[in-house]
């Protein structure tokens, strides 16, 4: 099998989404792939994403905002990052795919001073951390091959760390 490719969906794919992905890629070492896309993509990266990225240490070129629509490969796993508990409405993936939800609260709609603003990027950004080295300590690609089953039960497990 060749490495498992994860997309992390969600409907702007200019935060939460783009987090994951430069996340994962860079913490995984090449056992795992991610990408990212949206139902609606916004166009733009949120600068704040991408300096937290960089103050993170990953590496942001190359990251874009676009649509599932024109994606260039088939992902094994999809992760939707949307809160839906904030009445946000998740897309759904139509592939051939393992599923799971893993809720964030969007940081680009924070309000409030420059301050309480970047407290939501900081706080997207950890919970989706966690959940990545969570992922990460998994078999991912022997549970893709022998028991998606298995791996859907400890998507949905991770999908509640940090809340």
């Amino acid at each position: 099998m060749s490495v498992p490719e994860i997309l992390f969906l969600c409907t702007g794919n200019s935060c939460r989404s783009i987090l994951a992905e430069a996340t994962l890629n860079g913490l995984a070492q090449g056992r795992l792939h991610a990408i990212s896309a949206g139902s609606h993509p916004t166009g733009t990266v949120h600068p704040r994403s991408l300096a937290l990225l960089e103050r993170e240490g990953f590496a942001t070129q190359g990251l874009s905002s676009k649509s599932w629509d024109h994606l260039g490969v088939t992902p094994d796993i999809v992760i939707t990052v949307c809160a839906s508990a904030a009445g946000e409405t998740c897309p759904a993936y139509l592939g051939p795919a393992v599923r799971a939800h893993w809720g964030v609260e969007d940081p680009a709609k924070a309000t409030g001073t420059d301050a309480e603003i970047e407290r939501a990027f900081v706080q997207a950004y950890g919970i989706l951390r966690q959940r990545i080295e969570a992922l990460l300590s998994l078999p991912v690609a022997e549970l893709l091959r022998e028991n998606p089953k298995q791996l859907q039960q400890e998507l949905d497990r991770i999908g509640q760390l940090g809340e």
